[in-house]
């Protein structure tokens, strides 16, 4: 294999046309007298600047070039590497994202410099070419004792996150009642890493000490930062004020909501306050599109149940339900169908709460209980717009399951979700809300059940041998012996899993399945009928990703097996 030639400064700068040929045979005159840098050299007999040599030097090392400014290094993270080391090797640490540390550097390429940090900080690194003279200068400012997290989010970039100019927000209410540039600072570092993390919540909750800051990555809490507790009332306020709330009201629960412009992306904040004993709560929900797979071929569903899926979607009436935990996809997978049938041809229209993406050709309508707009109330005038397809976000009581009911009846198809563990669990829900179990016969087409396993993390991938009491305690029946799990890296911080997919499974109203609601409806009964039908169940789709190695055998008991002990023990109760 022939090496690709490293192409020199000087050549660089003369192919960019910010150098002259009779220049540079001038400077390495005097470099060879001098001995000192070939860019120095340059900057000093005025044939260029540092700014030039700067990208000249990143495009060398192919490594990217960042100019420092205050703001951009964090105080805690360069005291990850003593000061003396940090002189000696030219470096200095900017900041820290989970395990990944960003290191400026005067040499990006010196991997021997980026082995010893490594090892001296416990970090994997980033890095990133600097100036030299920017680099002494930050050694100097952010090692010295009166360098606090103040200092760094007074000179952090308000302009970084943006809050983007809409009907709810309110520029001016912002600059009247914003507590100051630290503070606005703080709410933008917490939006902007989340975002670069993937979260799909924040959670910021008091503590007698400290304000705690954590992120919901794949569907489980990390701790990312905990600011002190003086700091946590200015820190709601700002985020109330973003969200247009009402930050006078501390004893009341509080909704909102913001858009925010993040690296240039458009994102979506729901923000939640609740009153605890310690003071506010706030969650934000981020509604990220960048993450959102609305096709219904990409979302995980087994090829066999795909078809079975799509034959019920394009049925002209009745009902499909979703059902599934908190966070397990519902929303996601009724989007995808919505988007698989949706057309010109077909007025669709969806009745939620919230409304949380905005999808083209679909009329999306947001419940709001205080004002009368419950779903049974919007969904009676709904069926007066003529439509052929409907999207119940949730059938919470009978007075909204009968307006499905007959929704579907009168020749509408009707999408919605139930909370129950399975899909069995649906039908036994509906009629313990009161729904006769020949309704139920006549409209429900078929149930989903859904949840999310995370996936392991391919960073710190590893194999292992499980002991055999284990597998036969889950009924493992698979060929595999050997099982992937994940170590733990800074990548998946240290949890050994990272990402997440969808486990489905699809139980159709078959003519079998109809006759046995009619006669016996429960839980048990509709379960031992999945059995014996041989239908494919959540259980034989998570011990398919372990068998592929997506996953882990520990994942899927976390996910499957302790939610099945929960419903026998809810039965075992109730008989």
């Amino acid at each position: 294999m022939i090496r690709k030639k490293k192409k020199k400064i000087g050549e660089i700068l003369i192919e960019k046309n910010l150098l002259l040929p009779e220049q540079l045979e001038a400077a390495l005159e005097r470099q060879k007298r001098s001995g000192r840098r070939l860019g120095q050299v340059l900057v000093d007999m005025g044939f260029t600047n540092h700014e030039e040599i700067l990208v000249a030097v990143s495009e060398q090392v192919g490594i990217p070039h960042v100019y420092l400014r205050k703001g951009l290094v964090d105080p805690k993270a360069a005291r990850l590497l003593p000061k003396e080391k940090a002189s000696a090797y030219g470096v200095i640490p900017m900041f820290r994202i989970g395990g990944v540390l960003t290191l400026g550097m005067t040499d990006a390429s010196d991997l021997l410099t980026i082995d010893d940090v490594e090892s001296l900080t416990g970090c994997k690194i980033q890095p990133v070419q600097c100036r030299a003279e920017d680099i002494r200068d930050a050694i100097r400012d952010y090692y010295s004792e009166s360098m606090e997290m103040e200092d760094f989010l007074e000179s952090f970039q308000a302009s970084d996150v943006q809050v983007a100019e809409s009907h709810y927000e309110n520029l001016r209410m912002v600059e009247e009642q914003a507590e100051g540039a630290r503070i606005i600072n703080l709410v933008n570092l917490i939006l902007l890493n989340a975002i670069k993390e993937g979260a799909s919540d924040i959670h910021v909750e008091p503590d007698a000490q400290k304000t705690r800051v954590r992120y919901r990555i794949d569907g489980a809490l990390q701790e990312v930062m905990t600011p002190g507790a003086d700091l946590h009332p200015a820190l709601i306020s700002r985020i109330k004020v973003m969200s247009k709330m009402d930050i006078a009201e501390r004893r009341l629960p509080q909704d909102g909501r913001v858009r925010v412009i993040a690296e240039g992306e458009d994102v979506d904040v729901r923000v939640s306050t609740m009153p605890t004993v310690q003071g506010e709560k706030v969650v934000m929900r981020l509604l990220d599109k960048r993450t959102l797979t609305l096709d219904i071929n990409k979302i995980g569903i087994h090829e066999t149940t795909l078809v079975d899926m799509k034959k019920v979607l394009r049925r002209p009436n009745g009902i499909l339900l979703v059902t599934g935990p908190t966070g397990s996809g519902k929303t996601t997978t009724l989007y995808s169908g919505l988007t698989f049938i949706s057309s010109v041809e077909r007025n669709i229209v969806t009745i939620e709460d919230p409304v949380e993406y905005q999808l083209p050709l679909i009329n999306q309508i947001h419940v709001n209980e205080e004002q009368g707009l419950s779903f049974a109330r919007v969904l009676r005038s709904v069926l007066r717009q003529d439509p052929d397809i409907i999207m119940v976000g949730e059938i919470r009581d009978r007075e909204t399951a009968e307006v499905a009911i007959q929704a579907a009846l009168t020749g509408h198809l009707v999408l919605s979700t139930l909370h129950t563990n399975d899909s069995a669990g649906a039908i036994a829900r509906l009629v313990e809300m009161g729904i006769e179990p020949f309704l139920l016969t006549s409209s429900v087409i078929g149930v989903v059940a859904q949840r999310l396993v995370r996936t392991v993390c391919a960073n710190c991938k590893t194999s292992y041998f499980p002991p055999k009491e284990l597998l036969d305690r889950i009924g493992w029946q698979g060929k595999n012996t050997s099982f992937v799990t994940g170590r733990g890296c800074d990548q998946c911080f240290d949890s050994g899993l990272r990402g997440r997919v969808g486990i489905f499974e699809l139980l159709p109203m078959t003519d079998d399945l109809r006759e046995l609601v009619l006669r016996d409806p429960s839980m048990h009964a509709i379960q031992s009928f999945c059995t014996r039908s041989g239908m494919r169940t959540m259980k034989d789709e998570a011990f398919r990703l372990v068998e592929e190695g997506r996953t882990s055998l520990e994942e899927v008991m976390r996910v499957i097996f302790v939610a099945e002990a929960a419903e026998q023990e809810l039965a075992a109760a109730e008989a």
